[in-house]
């Protein structure tokens, strides 16, 4: 099968299972977690304090700058999807606020958290986050009704921040937590969000291959378009050794090629699936 045949799952039959993957993010068990952060040493600790406020920053982002999508829907049905998404980012925000007030004991308010985190970020997922993807949500609200705008902004939404870095994220952070047997509860919850975000992706590339076989004159180069313009940023924010702007993720086991080949392979599936070949962005 050929991977314009693939068949993709449509926007019912996302909500149908979202309807059927409900959690709680004050559910999750974090009475060893909490144990653990006393006893884990300080590399353990900055890293995952590090990973931890570079989500929450995307988080808010993603939570606060997504009702464009929702008012530029083209039916019903996908409309439901797309509401359903944006209670997935606020709940997904309320996990990661938790586990900072339970587990690393410092409590504050949810903007607090965030604030704080933005200290630890570094200037390409600032671009990213703070400027593109705000950009694209301020034209998508200007104009619900332009194709090109909504394809742009599900590029960047979808295939760069819960694809391309998140995926990422999450496999080489799991990984090292569940090698070295390490916050089981923050793994639990994360596990659940990462459930979430496939669901999510899982609409990004159908939206997207739906709209460059509709709209061939315009879907593929809006695509192409926000590509070039991201694609700089994520290959810097996915640096293994941050510098100033974070600790070295080196600590991971992982090498910068591991990370861009595990990231740039699943770019170049989702975007064969959409009729947009990587090697046509260039």
């Amino acid at each position: 099968m050929s991977d314009n045949e693939i068949q993709l799952n449509d926007p019912q039959t996302l909500y149908e299972r979202w309807e059927a993957a409900q959690w709680n993010p004050f559910e999750v068990a974090l009475d060893r977690d909490r144990q653990q952060w006393a006893e884990m040493g300080e590399s353990d600790r900055g890293l995952i304090y590090w990973v931890l406020s570079s989500l929450m920053v995307a988080e808010e982002r993603i939570t606060t700058k997504f009702s464009g999508l929702v008012g530029a829907h083209g039916s019903e049905e996908e409309a439901s999807f797309l509401a359903t998404q944006q209670v997935d980012e606020a709940r997904h925000m309320q996990f990661y606020a938790r586990f900072q007030d339970e587990v690393i004991a410092d409590p504050a308010t949810v903007a607090a958290h965030v604030k704080r985190s933005r200290e630890q970020v570094s200037p390409a997922f600032e671009q990213i986050f703070d400027v593109e993807l705000v950009a694209a949500h301020e034209r998508l609200v200007a104009n619900p009704e332009d194709l090109a705008s909504k394809v742009r902004f599900a590029s960047l939404y979808h295939l760069i921040l819960e694809s391309t870095l998140g995926l990422t994220t999450f496999k080489f952070v799991t990984d090292y937590l569940k090698d070295h047997g390490l916050l089981t509860g923050f793994v639990d919850g994360y596990s659940k969000i990462h459930h979430d975000e496939t669901r999510h992706i899982g609409y990004g590339v159908w939206f997207l291959r739906e709209s460059v076989r509709e709209s061939p004159g315009v879907a593929p180069e809006a695509i192409r378009e926000m590509l070039r313009t991201l694609l700089p940023s994520v290959a810097e924010s996915l640096s293994p050794s941050s510098g100033a702007d974070g600790p070295d993720l080196d600590a991971l086991g992982v090498s910068g090629e591991e990370l861009r080949n595990f990231a740039l392979g699943g770019l170049t599936r989702r975007l064969e699936i959409i009729g947009v070949p990587l090697e046509t962005v260039f």
